[in-house]
C-alpha cells in the first residue's frame, strides 16, 4: 500500500467516525466502521456493546445505543431529575434567575458541570464541543432546534413543564436507562404523600391560596402548575376560585380579594433587577391585600420560588411537602 493510499484511507475512516459521533452513534459503532472490526472486537476492553433501546417521547421515537455516559440536559426540571438519579451530566443549562449558576437545590451535585446557555437559548456550539451521547430537552422550549440537537446526539423531549412533572421525571429516567431507579424514587415520594395525609389529618381542609410575583405581573396559581399538582395529590383544599384545572391568571390589584384563603403562600421570581421584589412590596402594602383574612390572621407566608415553583422536580416536590406539613401543623 502506498503512503498516499494509506493516508487517504485513514482520513476517510476518521471522517466516518466523526460523522457518526455527530449524528448520535456510539463510539463503538464509529470505531467499528473506522477499523472494519465488530464493535466488541474494536473496543479497548473487549466487552460486548450494551443493548440498545428506544424511547417514545414528545417528538417521536429515539433509539439509544446503550446507557448514556455523556448527557446534556436543557431544562431545570431535567437537571433536578439527573441529580436525584445520581447522574452527573457533562453539560446543563443554568438557572432562570442566574444563567451562570445552578439552583441551590442542585448546586452541589452540579459542581464542575459545563453550563450550556439558558433553557430558553441553549448554546449549540458548546453542546457540540461536549460530545454528548444523549440530549434531554422539552418540546415547549426547544421544538425549533430539535433537528439540530438530534444531529449532535440522540435527543429526547418531554412535552412541557407545568403540572406533569412526574411524567417528565419518568421519561428522562427511561432515556437514561434508569427506569427502575426512577420508579423507586416515585414510590418513595408516594409513601411521603401518604405520610403527609396521615400527619396533617383534618388540616387537609385548610384552603391554600397561591400567588406569584414576577417582573411586571402578578399571577394567581391554579392546579395545572408544579405546586398545584402537588397540592391536589396531597388532597389539600383550595379556595373555590383557585380550584381550576388550568395554569394561572395574571391579575390586576382589583382581583386581590381572590387571593384569600385560610393560608396564603406567595413567592417572587427574581431576575436580578429587583422588579419582582418591588412589585411584591407594593402589592403586599395595598389595603386590599392587608384586608385579606389570611393576612389579618398572620397566615400569609413568603416561600422560596425555586423550590415551590421554578425548578419543578422531585427534590423540590419532597421539600415542598416537608415545608407545607410544618406550616399546616403550626398554623
Amino acid at each position: 500500500m502506498s503512503l498516499r493510499t494509506y493516508h487517504t484511507k485513514a482520513f476517510i475512516a476518521l471522517m466516518l467516525a466523526l460523522i457518526l459521533i455527530m449524528t448520535g452513534c456510539g463510539g463503538q459503532q464509529a470505531e467499528q466502521l473506522a477499523t472494519g472490526k465488530p464493535a466488541e472486537q474494536a473496543s479497548d476492553n473487549g466487552n460486548q456493546q450494551e443493548a440498545s433501546y428506544t424511547v417514545k417521547h414528545a417528538m417521536g421515537e429515539t433509539p439509544i445505543p446503550g446507557t448514556p455516559k455523556r448527557v446534556v440536559v436543557l431544562t431545570a426540571q431535567g437537571v433536578e431529575t439527573l441529580a436525584s438519579l445520581g447522574v452527573k451530566p457533562v453539560g446543563a443549562v443554568g438557572s432562570w434567575t442566574d444563567p451562570t449558576s445552578f439552583y441551590h437545590i442542585v448546586e452541589k451535585q452540579m459542581e464542575g458541570v459545563t453550563i450550556v446557555g439558558t433553557e430558553s437559548q441553549p448554546n449549540l456550539e458548546t453542546i457540540v464541543g461536549l460530545k454528548p451521547d444523549l440530549i434531554l430537552g422539552m418540546k415547549f422550549r426547544h421544538e425549533k432546534i430539535y433537528q439540530q440537537l438530534s444531529a449532535i446526539a440522540p435527543t429526547v423531549f418531554v412535552e412541557e413543564p407545568r403540572g406533569d412533572w412526574k411524567d417528565n421525571f419518568m421519561l428522562y429516567a427511561e432515556a437514561l436507562n434508569k427506569k427502575a431507579e426512577g420508579e423507586q424514587i416515585l414510590a418513595d415520594y408516594d409513601k411521603r404523600v401518604d405520610q403527609f395525609k396521615a400527619n396533617v389529618g383534618d388540616k387537609l381542609n385548610t384552603k391554600v391560596s397561591v400567588v406569584r410575583f414576577m417582573p411586571g405581573r402578578v399571577r394567581i396559581m391554579y392546579n395545572d402548575t408544579f405546586l398545584g399538582s402537588i397540592l391536589k395529590e396531597l388532597g389539600v383544599a383550595r379556595p373555590e376560585s383557585q380550584d381550576q384545572d388550568k395554569f394561572a391568571d395574571e391579575v390586576t390589584r382589583e382581583r386581590i380579594p381572590e387571593m384569600d384563603g385560610d393560608i396564603l403562600f406567595y413567592f417572587s421570581y427574581e431576575t436580578g433587577d429587583g422588579e419582582a421584589s418591588k412589585l411584591e412590596e407594593e402589592w403586599t402594602k395595598d389595603p386590599l391585600w392587608q384586608n385579606l383574612n389570611a393576612v389579618k390572621n398572620n397566615k400569609a407566608f413568603k416561600v422560596d420560588d425555586v423550590v415551590w415553583n421554578t425548578s419543578g422536580g422531585v427534590l423540590c416536590a419532597n421539600q415542598v411537602i416537608d415545608e407545607l406539613e410544618k406550616y399546616l401543623l403550626e398554623n
